[in-house]
């Protein structure tokens, strides 16, 4: 057999595991399985009604050209104002750059700063793509991890141990994904004191869940004033606003950095589709209430979610405060059977929990962390409380 055609880098890199859950339970739904689906990361809400409106309005406007490839200077001037609103960062326009979703910004963002042999550092728990970027971009991903007796959130100190010559790069997010994690002020200032002193390191602080917060105050680690020319903070309008099929996101970054990854997506994509840019200035700027109370309806959610995981014997929880996720610890079952299915680790869980009870949910593993599994919480109360109730009874069935 001849070798295969494909690159080594492609090669390399892993399938992205929320997206391989959520199409093993489209194959299971289509044999005629009730399966109960929380593995993606997607508002189970619609658009606001207003948003949509401004789409259609820029449709009969003729806005279906070619944009610039930064985004329309509208939506870039709308999102310098939010930036100074809602952040306190100080941006121009030609610092901002909007792309095909958050995912697009972040991979612009790795390919524009990272060499061959620099190393990233990312905190862990970690989003599926961010490693799989730095490895792309040749780069060497250093995991600092935290586990549920932290929140799931890496100390200062544990930052200042990872640093080394080659570090280029520290990339997290917060509100995480995959944990629900918020980083107080506090503890931002704490990791930029540590980080500041390191000419050389950028910061890339991916703020997609900024909304999605539950403490009453999001805090930007770019305000921080030491660091205030060294981060890229990420953002975009899928979660907050439920445009997920929108694919815009966007970057406020150094001119430098902002001018390069202009020059890559120019290569790659150019801009981003015109009237959705149009529909975004609307959310930016129309009363963001419809956002709030879709906030609201999670944070409900959530605390329904943690209720009923508390009562199942051997699932260790804690409280996220963002985002629409939870992320059990089920080590205490590694090694228990039903009947010839062992559970060897989060994987094992996971495909034990679709085969057997039809809910679908995302190993740990995907995101660095290979004792837990996440649970989406962006499905009904009637959805979830079926959901976890299937997991409490397949989680009896098994034994030592």
């Amino acid at each position: 057999m001849s070798a295969s055609p494909l690159s080594r880098r492609v090669q390399a890199i892993s399938e992205s595991e929320t997206l391989k859950m959520a199409k093993m339970a489209r194959e299971l739904k289509a044999l005629g399985h009730d399966v109960i689906n929380l593995s993606l990361g997607e508002p189970d809400f619609d658009t606001p009604v207003h948003i949509k409106d401004a789409a259609k309005a820029a449709l009969d406007r003729g806005e279906t050209k070619y944009t610039p490839v930064a985004g329309t200077l509208e939506l870039r001037q709308a999102i310098v104002r939010k930036f100074k609103r809602d952040n306190n960062l100080d941006f121009e326009a030609n610092q901002i750059v909007v792309s095909n979703g958050a995912k697009q910004s972040l991979w612009n963002v790795c390919q524009a700063l990272l060499n061959p042999g620099d190393e990233c550092i990312i905190f862990t728990p970690y989003w599926v793509s961010y490693s799989e970027m730095v490895k792309m971009a040749d780069a060497v991903p250093i995991y600092v991890k935290a586990g549920i007796e932290q929140d799931f959130k890496v100390s200062a100190a544990q930052v200042e141990a990872a640093i080394t010559p080659k570090t280029k790069m520290v990339l997290f997010s917060s509100p995480c994904n995959p944990t629900g994690s918020v980083f107080t002020k506090e503890e931002l200032e704490s990791i930029a004191a540590v980080i500041a002193p390191h000419d050389g390191i950028y910061v890339v602080s991916d703020e997609i869940y900024e909304i999605i917060n539950f403490t009453g105050k999001h805090h930007s680690i770019g305000s921080i004033p030491a660091l205030k020319d060294r981060v890229v903070t990420v953002n975009g309008f899928a979660k907050g606003y439920a445009m997920t099929g929108w694919r815009l996101g966007y970057i406020g970054a150094p001119k430098e950095i902002a001018a390069a990854c202009e020059k890559i997506q120019g290569q790659v994509t150019s801009g981003a589709n015109a009237f959705s840019q149009s529909a975004a200035v609307t959310a930016l700027t129309a009363d963001p209430e419809p956002s709030f109370a879709m906030r609201r309806e999670f944070e409900k959610r959530k605390s329904l979610c943690i209720s009923l995981l508390n009562v199942i014997p051997g699932i260790k929880t804690n409280n996220p405060t963002g985002a629409f996720y939870i992320f059990p610890d089920i080590s205490n079952f590694f090694g228990a059977r039903n009947g010839d299915f062992i559970i060897k680790n989060a994987d094992d869980f996971c495909e034990y929990l679709i085969l057997t009870v039809y809910v679908a949910v995302v190993p740990g593993s995907a995101f660095g962390a290979p004792n837990c599994f996440r649970i989406s919480y962006a499905a009904s109360e009637q959805q979830l409380t079926e959901a976890i109730g299937r997991i409490k009874a397949a989680v009896g069935k098994l034994h030592f």
